[in-house]
């Protein structure tokens, strides 16, 4: 600070790192108070960057106000190091302050688990728990928060539910758009003889419908929302090919999307029509806003849904906000597979609704019948375990069957490296991926992705590394976005190859698909390596 052209004198420092430093050290100086103030109680230094990172210099300012808003803005930290801050600050451990913190906590702590409310006893239990505190402390924070309509309560089926605001409200805007559109009398499709399309399509594509699913189709001809629901090999990928041919023939504008990066790219090679994830169709905003709304809405005729049982209630509700009036939508989805990520079942709320006509495929043909995981899987649908095929014989899923932690792990890395790519003639880190149920322990994500880096992408002499968060990237490392960075337009779930580190830009470039994406070194906090995820 006092001579910075002392850099100027040492050697192997050129200009382009020169002013690199002086940059950074101008930064440096602005956080310098923060970090002292963090540090003084008990914040580590990387977390201390992303407090600066997301309240800049009124980070002081905020904490002091209210430290309880780290959990709830910054990505790593929760309500427990929240409220050891919060404490080393003076903030009594019975506190009406801390308690509805803590209410908050339990509430967002469910829909962390796919619950968009919890019964008002259930959370005012959860809260006692967690605090420490008499019940009526809990019971007066919980007053507070409804005043301040931070919390709100709603009787469903005779009991009380409280709600985080916004849930409940995109709840009641799915409902409510819903009723709407399936209450419309006109149709959004031009006249069509049902016959003469199914037999002109089956001669055009080739698609010999089954009577299940020309009964689908009639359903949605006829219908301005449907849903279509089944298990894998059932034909739903082929009754939304026959849809989109008769529609395109009568200039009908169908909009496709889902809700992953993967899910739309397979929807596009299937159907031979664009897909877009919805929040690219929905043109998603560094704010975290839409420029698809009720405002602007999307310009179609047909919205068709696939993956649905992927999408929450906050996404569902955007959507429908976005979708014309006048337009027809189709929901496609598995409602036994996995729940979506955030709060809510939205597929198997609609279908037991009875809101939307829904249409069941449930004939597995003959091409899907050959697949032992699909068989599998609709074995298991049905409460039954079958062992697949032996390992010396051709088939796409196989059990190999082993009781030890080493064991498993030794099986999973020479399947992955060896036999697996060998085989099929595969890539082992793009084409390859490990699921796991659990992130901790010997054959949790984290450990396996490090076994598995160290056995596909093992570092080479010279290379640039990254250490950060409890991981070391390296270029060509398969990697997996966390959150939704809206500025970035990268999503939560999307998988891409590191391909540059840059020490002096302090820059890492990411491959998400062909689309390189930097990122600063305190924002790879975002990022986790991928060789292994967990099953969501």
């Amino acid at each position: 600070e006092e001579a910075p052209r002392a850099l100027e004198r040492v050697e192997g420092i050129g200009p382009t790192k020169r002013e690199r430093i002086k940059d950074a050290w101008e930064e440096a100086k602005h956080i310098h108070k923060i970090m002292v103030f963090l540090h003084s109680h008990g914040v580590s230094t990387s977390r201390a960057v992303r407090i600066h990172r997301t309240y800049g210099e009124r980070a002081i300012e905020i904490l002091m106000e209210d430290p309880y808003a780290l959990a709830r803005d910054i990505h790593g930290i929760g309500f427990k190091s929240a409220d050891q801050i919060a404490q080393r600050l003076g903030i009594p451990q019975d506190s009406v302050k801390r308690a509805s913190a803590g209410l908050s906590h339990v509430l967002l702590e469910a829909t962390d688990e796919g619950h968009c409310g919890l019964p008002e006893g259930m959370l005012i239990e959860e809260a006692v728990k967690l605090l420490q505190v008499p019940e009526g402390v809990v019971l007066e924070a919980l007053a507070e928060q409804i005043r301040h309509n931070r919390i709100v309560l709603e009787e469903i089926d005779g009991e009380k539910t409280a709600f985080l605001p916004h849930l409940q409200a995109a709840e009641r805007e799915i409902a409510s758009r819903l009723a709407r559109l399936v209450s419309a009398r006109d149709n959004s499709y031009p006249p069509i003889d049902f016959e003469k399309a199914v037999a002109w399509c089956a001669e055009r594509t080739g698609l010999d419908l089954a009577p299940s699913q020309k009964e689908a189709l009639k359903v949605v001809l006829n219908s301005r929302a449907a849903i279509i629901t089944g298990g894998p090999g059932v034909g739903k990928t082929t009754l939304i090919k026959t849809i989109l041919t008769i529609l395109a023939a009568k200039k009908v504008r169908c909009l496709l999307c889902a809700p992953t990066g993967r899910a739309a790219k397979r929807l596009s090679e299937a159907t031979g029509h664009e897909a877009k994830t919805i929040h690219r169709l929905l043109e998603a905003q560094p704010s975290g806003r839409f420029g698809r709304t009720d405002r602007n809405p999307l310009e179609c005729d047909l919205l068709i849904v696939d993956e649905v049982s992927m999408v929450d209630v906050l996404l569902m509700a955007m959507l429908l906000r976005a979708c014309p009036s006048s337009a027809a939508l189709v929901f496609v989805g598995d409602v036994d597979q996995l729940p979506s990520v955030g709060p809510g079942m939205v597929l198997r709320d609609l279908i037991e609704s009875g809101l939307v006509p829904v249409v069941r495929l449930t004939e597995v043909f003959r091409q899907a019948a050959g697949s032992e995981i699909i068989r599998s899987a609709h074995a298991i649908r049905q409460g039954a375990f079958r062992i697949p095929g032996k390992a010396d014989r051709p088939a796409d899923f196989l059990f190999l069957e082993r009781q030890e932690a080493d064991a498993i792990v030794a099986t999973v890395s020479e399947l992955v490296q060896r036999r697996i790519p060998s085989h099929l003639g595969v890539d082992p880190a793009r084409d390859v991926q490990v699921l796991c149920p659990m992130n901790r322990g010997q054959l949790g994500v984290r450990e396996l992705n490090v076994r598995l880096q160290e056995l596909l992408n093992a570092l080479r002499p010279g290379e640039v590394t990254l250490d950060r968060f409890g991981f070391r990237f390296g270029k060509r490392d398969k990697v997996i976005q966390l959150e939704n960075n809206y500025d970035k337009e990268v999503f939560n779930g999307d998988i891409g190859f590191v391909e540059r580190i840059d020490p002096i830009q302090h820059e890492i470039a990411i491959n998400f698909e062909g689309r390189s994406v930097n990122y600063d070194f305190d924002e790879v906090d975002q990022i986790a390596l991928a060789y292994a995820i967990t099953i969501h």
